[in-house]
């Protein structure tokens, strides 16, 4: 399983089902469920389904859709020089959160070992 870095405002908000776009100054052919990791905290802490990537966008049309960012359009900035929405889907917590170790320098992506993503899929099955 593979499990996608955020900071932790975005975060929350993605898993109170507020945040659904996370922008990101790539595409990504990623799809299908991913682990969540607070950045900094080494810990998967939900999961979600990644289920399209979508732009690039202007900063016009990123305000049209700023309810997708649990934002108002005025707080809305283009963070990347070209702005995609990676669109994700049915963010559940894990509780308690799963101690994951990751290589140094990752920023984006975490390879979650075996053992790891079982935890997590245990957990969520069990909630």
């Amino acid at each position: 399983m593979n499990a996608l870095l955020i900071q932790q405002e975005h975060l929350e908000l993605i898993l109170d089902g507020c945040k659904t776009w996370e922008l990101r100054g790539k595409r990504t052919d990623m799809r299908g469920h991913i682990g969540l990791i607070e950045s900094g905290s080494g810990t998967v802490v939900g999961v979600c389904e990644l289920v399209n990537c979508e732009g690039p966008f202007s900063v016009r049309e990123l305000r049209e859709n700023a309810a997708k960012l649990c934002r108002k359009p005025s707080e809305v900035m283009r963070p990347y020089k070209k702005t995609y929405a990676w669109v994700l889907a049915d963010a559940k917590r894990v509780q308690p959160p799963v101690a994951s170790v990751h290589p140094r320098g990752a920023v984006i992506w975490v390879k979650l070992k075996d053992p790891v993503a079982r935890q997590v899929i245990r957990r969520i099955a069990d909630a």
